[in-house]
């Protein structure tokens, strides 16, 4: 470091005619040593203006521990879900000739996603049409008709009514003939026996057509299950959403169950928030919501209750609640990390200071307590922080002076105070 009253010492002194005489001794002495008191003198102001600044008072404003009702919030954190999430799966068996979607697509509800090969499923169908289609010719139906009105509008039922008609009036004729002794008693057991067969002739059509009717309502079911099986070659969204995961690839040969993709329905989320059970009576069904995320750290998202789980979990001793929160734009996804806010209806007294009064020290919040003409350091317990201040749950009680610092002064515990109004 360069000490400047050396340096003027030196030049002065170089200044002085280099003679040896007494007077120019005298003369230089004299200088050097009034440069010397000059520099004690400097070096003594400056340690008793150093000793003087600690005793210096602090200006400080003073404000009041006050007892204020407070609403109080619940707050929590929990992540996001998706409204719905589903695994699509084929529920047929081929080969994929398409794949029309893959992760991060939208689609909306009934979007073709994955085509499989519906040769085999077309032939299905030509099949069972085909089965349909003799069952209904068999009944005598035109195609396309669905079914009987009445069973006896079957062909093979009205010819054999008609053969039973025929037998019956033969048979009533020869047992009046046999009765007047005109046939002999042979003619007559034979049209009794025609007549007999007629009728079992007639029970049995009946039956028939009634099997029919059964296989025919069979036939048809299987071909509406050919039908539906060939419709479900191409496989659809079933609700609106996002393509989450994509676990096929053309050319591959699915069976049935086989899972394909994974949609997920973002808009709403569901946020889940873990709620301890001291608050129970301070939420209910309805209640507004604000979310704060990392993501966005200048947005606020707002959304509603709409479940609350009824049972409290033992360990943790809290319960589940979940909200709507909408995602028209798409900005929040399901997984995210959220900070959640839930005022309540819960109302009662606390103790509150200013923000700007609280130092946070070493993860330990202290305040400084006017004490008479100075300031005493104390460690307090925070709570909730109100609009207008932040709660006091230890440390301080209601009326107490609390020192609030200017801008560019600090605060340290014994100061001496100059209270600014």
């Amino acid at each position: 470091m360069i000490d400047p009253v050396g340096l003027m010492k030196n030049h002065i002194l170089d200044r002085i005619p280099k003679i040896g005489n007494g007077r120019s001794a005298i003369m230089a002495s004299s200088i050097l040593a009034l440069f010397c008191c000059a520099s004690c003198w400097d070096g003594t102001k400056s340690r008793k203006v150093d000793a003087a600044a600690p005793n210096k008072p602090v200006p400080i404003r003073i404000a009041k521990v006050e007892l204020r009702q407070i609403r109080r919030d619940v707050e929590s954190v929990g992540s996001l879900f998706p409204f719905e999430e589903v695994t699509v799966s084929s529920e047929v068996e081929g080969k994929v000739e398409q794949v029309l979607v893959d992760v991060g697509d939208r689609v909306v509800a009934g979007r073709p996603l994955v085509k499989v090969s519906p040769t085999e499923l077309k032939l299905a169908v030509e099949q069972q049409r085909a089965v349909l289609e003799q069952a209904r010719a068999r009944l005598g139906l035109p195609e396309g008709g669905d079914d009987l009105h009445d069973i006896r509008d079957a062909a093979e039922v009205k010819k054999a009514a008609a053969d039973l008609n025929d037998a019956d009036q033969k048979f009533r004729r020869g047992k009046s003939l046999l009765q007047k002794g005109l046939i002999p008693r042979e003619n007559f057991d034979e049209l009794e026996a025609k007549y007999k067969s007629a009728r079992a002739a007639y029970d049995l059509a009946v039956q028939t057509v009634q099997n029919l009717r059964a296989e025919l309502s069979l036939y048809r079911a299987s071909a509406a299950l050919a039908d539906k099986k060939l419709n479900d070659s191409t496989i659809r969204a079933p609700f609106a959403g996002q393509i989450k995961e994509r676990s096929v690839t053309q050319g591959q040969y699915l069976k049935v169950q086989t899972p394909v993709m994974v949609i997920v329905n973002t808009d709403p989320l569901r946020v889940r928030l873990k709620v301890p059970e001291k608050m129970a009576g301070w939420i209910r069904v309805g209640q507004s919501v604000t979310l704060s995320i990392e993501a966005y750290p200048n947005n606020r998202f707002t959304g509603k209750l709409w479940r609350i789980n009824p049972s409290v979990d033992p360990q943790t001793r809290s319960f589940e609640v979940e909200a709507l929160i909408a995602n028209r734009q798409g900005l929040l996804k399901p997984g995210f990390f959220v900070k959640a806010n839930i005022p309540s209806e819960k109302v009662e007294g606390a103790l509150l200071v200013p923000p700007q009064a609280l130092q946070y020290v070493y993860g330990i919040y202290k305040v400084y307590v006017v004490e008479g003409k100075a300031i005493k350091e104390k460690e307090v317990k925070i709570g909730d922080h109100p609009s207008d201040g932040v709660e006091i749950m230890d440390g301080l009680q209601q009326g107490e002076g609390i020192a609030l610092p200017l801008k560019g002064t600090d605060l340290r515990d014994g100061a001496a105070i100059e209270i600014v109004e």
